[in-house]
């Protein structure tokens, strides 16, 4: 199955010239919620990594709210793990709703899109300030720019490289290609 035809196919994949949260400009945006629309689309996707997510042997999975806590509700269904949700909030991100780690969980921190790891870092120090070890992370789709590593190991159903552009910068810009904002804010 070539998954990024997928992903194109549902409208995840766009092209064009659009403005990020973070301010920088791209030639690419991941509309995920056009994937996570589908659960039977994810659970098919998630379908095709079951194995490798496996071999990571963990018993909890976490993501933060919203995309990443839809993805790990998925992948708990999938793999009949329970399914955590990292809250944000003005001090980071926090477990509600009653959710307990304990010392001898094996957690599987997800996302949805993974574009600089801001997101995974703090979920990953907010179970390790519960007790619990960190296992694996996954995302959907992994968009870092060419020139960005992690110091932690990724699986993603997608690797898409995306290019980047400061405003100042932006070779779209210059072409007067109309920029576009999409996404919740």
């Amino acid at each position: 199955m070539d998954l990024e035809k997928v992903l194109e196919e549902n409208g995840v994949i766009l092209k064009g010239h659009f403005l990020l949260t973070s301010g920088l400009h791209s030639d690419i945006y991941f509309e995920k919620f056009r994937l996570l629309e589908k659960p039977y689309l994810v659970r098919s996707l998630i379908m095709q990594v079951k194995q490798k997510l496996n071999k990571l042997n963990f018993n909890v999975v976490i993501g933060p709210l919203t995309g990443g806590a839809l993805v790990a509700f998925a992948v708990g269904e999938v793999l009949q793990k329970l399914a955590f949700y990292a809250e944000k909030t003005d001090e980071g991100f926090v477990l509600g709703r009653g959710f307990q780690l304990k010392d001898s969980d094996r957690v599987l921190v997800v996302d949805d899109v993974l574009t600089t790891g801001g997101s995974l870092e703090k979920v990953k120090n907010l179970i390790l300030s519960h007790g619990a070890a960190v296992v694996g992370y996954f995302v959907l789709i992994d968009r870092r720019p060419q020139d960005r590593e992690l110091n932690f190991p990724i699986l993603s159903l997608v690797r898409k490289k995306a290019k980047v552009y400061t405003p100042e910068d932006c070779p779209l810009c210059k072409q007067g290609i109309p920029l576009v904002r999409r996404g919740s804010k």
